[in-house]
């Protein structure tokens, strides 16, 4: 699949790296806070961001939140997040259509009974007609309910009926498939549809998408919908997408946490481009090397220099992004004592090894394996700071020509 605007083309699914997606919580009739967290989500390193298109006003600001991200440099593309009303907003809001890189539709939720075949043809034809690649998304909590009830009956009418949980999922897998499948038939090419079925427990989500990656040949959008808050929301993630992407299935994902109170919304894309450097499978930030702690270390001092290395680092990256290409792989160290600290330091691009309890106050510097420098005082974070940005200049910007 390739989703593009302007110059920014993702490609999804066919051995491509795989794809951090997000979604927007604003209203998007508010464009200014829209795109505000459109930046933020790209900034995070989100490259495709999900909008939320219900209204008529939501579906008129989407040019306009469009033309204000393109004008201040951010080309990530849009994808439009429909249910119930989508094959209208796009018919009579062609600017939408044409404003938006990405259909998701839900296909239990485009209408009932003789409405639901003629509402999902409309979108297919809409699609089509704009040159837009589709989402297929089905969801536990808007499952075709009609589908479910046959598949019900028909399971109880066996002599060993499967129990219901099982019977939920195939569900969801044969919804997801058959929507895809009937999208073909109405002209839509199958290298433009990725489906995606979302339940939001662990176990049940890698049975779903082990059976959609035997039966079928699109693209997998992968997903733990509703996955919740905090450390719950991010161990339930982190262990599902990653069963799955170490199976090599999934080509694009997205974290579903809730915010906590005042956090922001990129928190999710920070957790999904963690999940996916962790697995070696791309990376979008340079590594931070750093140790636990023990009775030897002066634990403070090499937590503070850890920690402000770190946000340092993810500061920077927006910067970096594009004009160092590379910098995303590199490994930084920060160490807390002499046990394991110069040869993880030594390892590392650059790494720093803190004194610790009992040793002497001074932290040697280690580039590209070699010592260069030691640094001491209330200057080291800065002075590290220093040595970090001056690397960076002399490795990676390199590449420029």
């Amino acid at each position: 699949m390739t989703v593009k605007w302007a110059n920014n083309v993702v490609l999804l699914g066919g051995g491509s790296p795989v794809v951090i997606q997000s979604m927007t919580n604003t209203e998007t009739a508010d464009v200014d806070g829209t795109v505000k967290q459109i930046m933020e989500l790209a900034d995070a390193g989100s490259q495709l961001v999900r909008i939320t298109v219900n209204t008529p006003a939501a579906a008129q600001a989407v040019p306009l939140i469009r033309q204000k991200l393109d004008a201040a440099g951010y080309f990530v593309p849009l994808v439009g997040d429909f249910h119930y009303n989508g094959h209208k907003l796009l018919s009579d809001y062609p600017e939408c259509a044409r404003s938006l890189s990405k259909f998701r539709i839900n296909p239990g939720n485009v209408g009932k009974g003789d409405k639901h075949e003629q509402n999902f043809k409309t979108l297919i034809d809409l699609a089509i007609k704009y040159d837009k690649p589709i989402r297929i998304g089905v969801n536990w909590g808007s499952l075709d309910q009609n589908l479910l009830a046959k598949m019900m009956e028909e399971n109880n009418r066996q002599p060993n009926p499967e129990n219901s949980g099982e019977i939920l999922r195939r569900a969801l897998v044969k919804s997801a498939i058959d929507s895809a499948d009937e999208a073909v038939r109405l002209g839509m090419p199958k290298e433009q549809i990725a489906i995606s079925a979302k339940v939001s427990g662990v176990r049940e989500l890698v049975d779903i998408y082990q059976k959609l990656d035997r039966l079928c040949p699109y693209s997998l959008h992968l997903g733990l919908t509703e996955a919740g808050m905090g450390l719950k929301g991010t161990v339930s993630s982190t262990a599902a997408l990653s069963i799955l992407l170490s199976q090599g299935i999934g080509d694009t994902i997205r974290v579903s946490l809730t915010p906590e109170p005042g956090q922001k919304r990129s928190a999710e894309v920070d957790l999904a481009c963690e999940i996916v450097q962790s697995l070696g499978l791309r990376n979008f930030e340079p590594k931070v090397i750093s140790c636990p702690g023990c009775g030897r270390t002066s634990s403070l001092l090499f937590q503070e220099l850890a920690k402000e290395t770190q946000s340092y680092l993810k500061q920077q990256m927006p910067k970096w992004r594009g004009k160092y290409p590379g910098v995303e792989n590199m490994t930084v160290a920060v160490m807390g004592c002499v046990v394991n600290g110069p040869g993880e330091s030594r390892h590392a691009n650059i790494g720093i090894s803190l004194p610790g309890s009992g040793e002497a106050p001074v932290s040697p510097v280690y580039i590209d394996g070699k010592k260069v420098c030691s640094l001491k005082g209330e200057q080291m974070a800065s002075d590290f700071k220093k040595l970090i940005d001056n690397y960076v200049q002399t490795k990676f910007g390199a590449n420029q020509d």
